[in-house]
């Protein structure tokens, strides 16, 4: 099965317009994106799908560029118009504000995609922090590691240990951080995009829960790279950090 990665990348982003294109080590967030997709084993090529003309120019000699409607209400929406478009029979949607993603996650999700019709990935949380917070997306699988719920809250409740400060609760259970990361095949993505915007995803504001309000199983791969995505300066700071660090 040939996969694509497609990075929907918008220009005017609500908290920090035109990010993609913040220099970062000397290139564009969104190249860095690039490169590690090209990386990757699994996928045949990499598009940025795109509405705005300024994040085309500047990658136009770096990849494969496909222009796409500006109405799109989400990312999804935009990597669907490009697979029905292009006849591309599967793809991995790749976030375009993630440039610390590693290539074997990707290969991860894409690989899943092998006995699976949508897919998806999660790390292992380890700071406190994290187990807490909202904005870090907890998931919980069965046995066959396909999932069983997405929330923003702590999931699963550890009723033996609901005291317990979330240091031991983190020791007493493998608690998963979801990545916000998908991979689909053409038929399971056409018929999502045309699904309503479901009840526990109004409630959660959490997309993927469309899909499993209408029945169809998300296959995770739990992996060991975490990710950071760029929502502000502040967190394009914290990355410049960690790479003159890596450096």
């Amino acid at each position: 099965m040939t996969i694509t990665g497609i990075i929907p990348a918008r220009y005017a982003s609500s908290r920090f317009p035109g990010k993609l294109l913040e220099p970062l080590d000397g290139r564009p967030i969104l190249q860095h994106v690039v490169e590690k997709c090209r990386l990757a084993k699994r996928l045949a090529d990499v598009i940025v799908a795109t509405d705005d003309q300024r994040i085309a120019d500047a990658l136009a000699d770096i990849c494969r560029i496909e222009m796409t409607r500006e109405d799109h209400p989400s990312g999804t929406d935009r990597v669907a118009e490009v697979v029905q478009r292009c006849e591309l029979g599967a793809v991995v949607n790749v976030q375009g504000d993630e440039p610390m993603i590693d290539p074997g996650v990707i290969d991860a999700v894409a690989a899943r995609l092998d006995d699976s019709e949508m897919s998806t990935a999660a790390v292992l949380i380890r700071q406190p922090e994290e187990w807490g917070d909202p904005n870090a997306v907890k998931v919980v699988v069965n046995a066959s590691g396909q999932a069983l719920y997405f929330s923003r809250r702590t999931i699963p409740y550890l009723r033996d240990a609901a005291d317990a400060p979330g240091t031991e609760q983190l020791a007493a259970f493998p608690f998963l951080k979801h990545l916000g990361i998908y991979g689909y095949r053409r038929e399971t993505l056409l018929r999502l995009v045309e699904c309503p915007v479901s009840p526990l995803e109004e409630a959660e504001k959490l997309e993927q829960l469309r899909a499993l309000d209408n029945g169809i199983p998300i296959a995770v791969a739990v992996v060991d790279h975490d990710s950071v995505g760029i929502d502000t300066p502040e967190d394009l700071e914290q990355v410049r950090k960690h790479f003159k660090t890596e450096s």
